[in-house]
């Protein structure tokens, strides 16, 4: 009888931790299933946001070169080419501020979204805003080495400068099957632009060669360097990042054209020459920048390379019917080699 008494007590007991044990259980478990809904949701989010910019960019740029040779006439800009420049940063600014104020009605004013900033994070902006001036002036002047085809063949050297330079700067890794699908990447891209004159690329004058090269790590190294500021604050608002570098891209413009063509602007006027398409042309420019810096934002310049050169293809075949542009063999054996490229990319992502 007392051991049939212990023997109750004990199953009792049991029972009871039992039902406290389960009490916590349902708790524990859906806490777990709220916050893997959670992190989903989220990673849902992202790559949503990533494939909008990049969709958006590579629209954009895809009617860049359409729009600049629309905006020509006779051959030739009749309008100055560094006041464009000045009001892409211009609007830049403008649609940022513009961005930030409907920020500030809606959420208020936060640290993370406030204009107001220290110095350590502001001076590094005029660095690529001062890249990127060097880098398109030097544009104008290897056309006095380098003919249209040769440089857009000489272009693609900015696909393997970003690629050095990302794992370089930001040390990021790459697989073995990306390095693979980045070579494609370049190589499919030169072999699309191939026509009958692109053979005198390989007569290319020592100058043409060095600056084609200059040209491929600045622009490189102002991509890559861009991505690295604005990923060091990770909270901070885009919008923020973006005004404070279009500033220093205003600044170094207007030097640009004070030192280039501060006669032509002084006695012909600001807005000579411009035309519906110009205008056009630099709404064009300053979406795509937007869109590039929310590309180095929630991606990364890797992305942004792939993007430029799909647009590169698109604007071939948009190309055909409106410009009468005929696609080669070379065309469509690029655009095989650079389709097989992005699904490397996609396939060899490191685990």
């Amino acid at each position: 009888m007392e051991y049939r008494k212990i023997k109750d007590e004990d199953d009792d007991h049991d029972v009871a931790s039992d039902l406290e044990s389960l009490k916590g259980k349902p708790h524990t478990v859906a806490s777990s299933n709220i916050a893997l809904v959670g992190a989903g949701s989220n990673e849902r989010t992202n790559w949503k946001r990533k494939g909008v910019v990049t969709c958006a960019l590579t629209i954009l740029t895809s009617s860049q070169a359409i729009l600049i040779v629309w905006s020509k006439r006779a051959g030739k800009y009749e309008y100055s080419v560094t006041t464009a420049n000045f009001l892409v940063e211009t609007l830049k600014c403008a649609l940022s501020l513009l961005a930030l104020t409907r920020i500030w009605k809606n959420e208020g004013v936060t640290d993370d979204n406030r204009l107001s900033t220290t110095y350590d994070e502001v001076k590094v902006f005029p660095i690529p805003a001062a890249l990127y001036l060097f880098k398109n002036l030097l544009q104008y002047y290897i056309f006095a080495y380098v003919d249209a085809p040769g440089y857009q063949i000489l272009k693609n050297l900015n696909i393997i400068s970003t690629g050095v330079l990302y794992r370089i700067i930001l040390k990021k890794k790459l697989s073995e099957i990306q390095w693979a699908g980045f070579i494609l990447l370049c190589c499919g891209c030169t072999t699309a632009q191939l026509n009958s004159n692109s053979d005198r690329v390989l007569q290319t004058s020592l100058p043409g060669w060095i600056m084609a090269i200059v040209m491929a790590l600045l622009s490189g190294f102002a991509g890559v360097y861009t991505e690295a500021i604005i990923k060091k604050r990770p909270s901070r608002n885009i919008n923020v990042q973006n005004f404070w570098l279009y500033v220093f891209g205003m600044a170094f413009n207007a030097v640009a054209i004070v030192i280039q063509d501060f006669d032509a602007v002084a006695n012909k006027g600001f807005f000579h020459g411009y035309s519906f398409i110009t205008v056009l042309m630099i709404l064009n420019h300053a979406l795509s920048g937007i869109a590039v810096s929310m590309v180095m934002k929630y991606a990364d310049n890797i992305v942004k390379v792939y993007s430029t050169s799909v647009a590169m293809l698109l604007t071939a075949v948009v190309s055909v019917f409106l410009f009468n542009f005929h696609l080669s063999l070379a065309f469509f054996l690029g655009s095989t080699v650079v389709s097989v490229s992005v699904y490397l990319h996609s396939a060899g992502k490191l685990r």
